[in-house]
């Protein structure tokens, strides 16, 4: 009964972010794999007509660069691997694209790499536009901006990527696809007795005896899920690891299927998000609110507007953590700040409806959004 109960979380699941590996994208190296891709936009599409979201994180660009310039191995230069993901990445957009146009489906391609998630401005951008894009029906392609990275591509796994994307945007669910069925209790290449994994917590420490390294033109294997499915547990994330040449596979989940491993979250998303917002940024300024905002904040969840607000201190930027504060100084919450010190001034106790013409333009109508609000 317990293990049905944690599986209905795959299938309630209304945001996905579903990771696609590059053995399965390239058919292991041989060029793009057209049909593969082709049944995966499908069953894409038939998500979203069931009122899913979905954002797509695809590995590839290396790898379909390496088919196009005729090498045989991965390179080991940072130069040669940037050439090969620039050289790979058009292709491997234009057959996603090809795809979905026939199902009258937008994509957008995201180039993202660490600074985008790690500075705090940038973290919010990145997450607005994610979140423009899926409520327009639009399916965000993200990938690592390989070729510009200045560091050794080793973000470029795309499991932890696709984890901090879930992540970003409160993602219910996120599923990775790989050449094998699942996760196993032990490597089912050298083990025929391994057995498959049904779920598991995702920070059960039985996990890291079980899991291995990957292929030549991966970049990990079972290790860098297991610690992608950690990642997105902080949000609330549940985690699948799932073979993506099961049939109808993605349908299969969302139908209620028991298929793959589920490595699943012990917080609800919601809570999650909040306990990690809370403990992760340190504070950069404060708000002083007056009674009225004191009150919706507390009792009802909402989201802190610029009209509620009557002083702030600090020099703080977009995306900087701010505390909130009564009159009397006591501290009632905690967020993420969409606009900086200087916008914030302009904007003291004024409409969002003023917003544009206090300061020529317009990021979000909150001061912060109550998904990046935490009450203390």
């Amino acid at each position: 009964m317990i293990n049905q109960v944690v599986r209905s979380r795959v299938s309630k699941a209304h945001r996905w972010v579903v990771k696609i590996g590059s053995s399965l994208l390239t058919n292991h190296g041989h060029g793009l794999d057209v049909l593969a891709i082709q049944g995966w936009v499908e069953q894409i599409y038939r998500l979203q007509q069931n009122d899913v979201e979905i954002v797509l994180v695809s590995s590839g660009a290396v790898a379909a660069g390496m088919g196009r310039l005729g090498w045989k191995r991965r390179p080991a230069t940072v130069h040669e691997l940037q050439a090969a993901a620039a050289v790979g990445q058009t292709s491997l957009v234009q057959a996603y694209e090809q795809v979905f146009q026939k199902f009258d489906v937008y994509t957008a391609q995201v180039l993202v790499d660490h600074d985008d998630l790690s500075n705090r401005e940038r973290y919010l951008n990145t997450r607005s536009t994610l979140k423009t894009l899926l409520r327009l029906g639009v399916v965000p392609i993200v990938n690592e901006n390989d070729t510009v990275v200045t560091e050794e591509i080793r973000f470029g796994d795309n499991d932890t990527l696709a984890a901090l994307i879930a992540n970003l945007i409160e993602a219910d669910l996120l599923i990775l696809m790989t050449d094998q069925e699942g996760m196993y209790d032990s490597d089912p290449r050298f083990n025929g007795q391994a057995q498959l994994i049904d779920n598991v917590s995702a920070f059960s420490s039985e996990l890291d005896e079980m899991a291995g390294d990957g292929g030549a033109l991966g970049r990990g294997g079972m290790i860098t899920k297991v610690r992608a499915a950690r990642l997105a547990a902080r949000s609330g994330a549940n985690t699948v690891i799932v073979g993506g040449h099961l049939d109808n596979i993605l349908l299969q989940l969302q139908s209620g299927e028991r298929v793959g491993s589920l490595l699943f979250s012990e917080q609800q998303p919601q809570a999650a998000r909040k306990c990690w917002l809370a403990g992760q940024l340190q504070s950069r300024g404060e708000l002083i609110l007056d009674d009225g905002a004191v009150r919706v904040l507390s009792h009802s969840g909402c989201s802190l507007l610029p009209v509620g607000v009557i002083s702030s201190r600090g020099n703080f930027t977009r995306g900087d953590m701010v505390v909130c504060k009564t009159t009397d100084g006591r501290e009632i919450a905690r967020g993420l700040i969409n606009y900086n010190s200087q916008e914030t001034h302009k904007m003291l106790g004024q409409s969002s409806d003023q917003i544009e013409e206090l300061l020529g333009y317009k990021n979000e109508e909150e001061l912060i959004h109550r998904d990046n609000l935490v009450l203390v």
